[in-house]
């Protein structure tokens, strides 16, 4: 379940000015603190996302990232065994294989 925060509209009671709270995504929002039964509004809090750092974090989370070297030329920073360091246009052989870095996704969408 989610958590959620909350802020006192008059005076905080012990649990502070702002506190989390965690309840369904189905639920309505808090009108009243559940301990002191102040009057309280819902923030608006930053969502956290994580994203990779490195080419291998994103290789080994199946993503494939190519950097354009020249005019249709452009290099694999993620390729896997057996894939080619640069991808050249008009070379199919140059192509990563998509369904080797997607995996049981491939075959689930039958791709």
């Amino acid at each position: 379940m989610p958590t959620y925060e909350y802020e006192h509209l008059d005076e905080p009671c012990e649990k502070g000015r702002a506190f989390e709270f965690t309840q369904s995504i189905d639920d309505p929002a808090l009108a009243v603190c559940p301990r002191c039964k102040g009057m309280v509004k819902k923030l608006v809090s930053r969502v956290n996302i994580n994203t990779p750092k490195t080419n291998s974090n994103l290789k080994d989370m199946g993503f494939t990232k190519l950097v354009r070297r020249d005019d249709g030329v452009y290099e694999n920073l993620t390729r896997r065994d057996g894939e080619s360091r640069y991808m050249i246009r008009g070379k199919q052989e140059t192509i990563p294989n998509f369904k080797k870095s997607l995996g049981d996704w491939c075959e689930y969408s039958n791709l």
